[in-house]
């Protein structure tokens, strides 16, 4: 079965190789944003889970070159919607050991959601941070969708606030919102979402996203085009068929022969040529008249013309 964008562009990021540093910044945004303490269990575990199997090995990794100890992998099928896979990642020993080393331990003895200082104050952590919350709780809509829209979901306001932040400090433009039992950050502009992505380094993402962004831009572009030239065509035709209803009522209940000399050859070159353009039919017109007195004359044609429907009790609707 073919991946979704976002499935392959998390695949890509799960593949990445990163700084001793920088995985414990994306173990962090693991735990944060996936992981539980289970205290229905003697003694307590810490358990992160996920539907996505390259992102539980990926989990799996940075949790066992940070503890050193052994983990247990367990594997759940989901009874609702569609009944997916869940991959748990289960820490028996030393847990709040673990989470105190990384910062993000209460001292109610529960995971704080708040990112640590040292995150923040280096830029390559602060990425990897990133990385890792959009791994563990991140959306993204296809660039070939009806709209561009990535997202991150968290469990409070306030770890949305501290996310948010984050986003900001890259110049992401980021908003968030509330959504069910949470909130999300999210990114609407198709330029922040590439942005974010070259970010976290899901390059091979971002090079899909511009192309696919390029191409709906220029297809757009056209559809924009061709519809202005089409209004603009429709506009020419209606004005045509309203000159040339003009110019035969005129020939029919005036005549041509009582017009001024001007207005005379307007009307007959124009029933003489009823298809092209204004800027054609000057063109054709034996004294040279720019487009400006050309139209000066079919004003003056539709006068006439309005004064003969007046006289014989025809009104046109306004």
């Amino acid at each position: 079965m073919k991946l979704s964008f976002a499935a392959q562009t998390k695949k890509e990021l799960t593949q990445l190789k990163s700084k001793k540093c920088c995985e414990s910044a994306e173990l962090i945004a693991f735990v944060q944003h996936c992981g539980r303490i289970n205290e229905d269990m003697d003694p307590a575990v810490l358990e992160l889970a996920t539907e996505n199997a390259a992102i539980a090995r990926r989990m799996y990794g940075l949790l066992k070159a940070e503890t050193g100890h052994g983990l247990e992998v367990l594997v759940q099928r989901k009874m609702r919607l569609k009944k997916n896979n869940v991959y748990i990642i289960r820490m028996r020993n030393e847990i709040f050991v673990l989470l105190d080393r990384l910062s993000i331990l209460s001292p109610e003895r529960v995971i704080r959601m708040k990112v640590p200082d040292a995150i923040r104050e280096s830029l390559c952590c602060k990425k990897a941070y990133l990385r890792g919350a959009f791994l563990a709780s991140g959306s993204l809509n296809d660039p070939d969708s009806h709209s561009y829209h990535l997202e991150v979901y968290c469990k409070s306001a306030d770890h949305a606030g501290e996310l948010l932040q984050l986003f900001t400090d890259f110049h992401l433009h980021a908003k968030k919102t509330q959504r069910k039992k949470g909130y999300i950050v999210y990114l609407k502009e198709g330029d922040k979402i590439v942005e974010f992505l070259g970010l976290v380094g899901a390059h091979q993402a971002l090079l899909h996203f511009e192309e696919v962004r390029i191409v709906k831009d220029m297809r757009n572009q056209v559809n924009r085009l061709v519809n202005c030239e089409t209004a603009n065509l429709n506009k020419t035709i209606l004005a045509a068929v309203r000159q040339l209803d003009n110019i035969r009522l005129i020939e029919r209940d005036y005549g041509f022969d009582r017009l001024p000399l001007k207005l005379r050859v307007v009307a007959e070159k124009r029933m003489q040529y009823p298809d092209i353009t204004l800027q054609e039919l000057c063109g054709v017109l034996p004294d040279k008249v720019s487009k400006s007195g050309l139209n000066h004359r079919l004003r003056k044609l539709d006068d006439i013309a309005q004064r003969i429907r007046a006289d014989r009790g025809i009104f046109e609707e306004s």
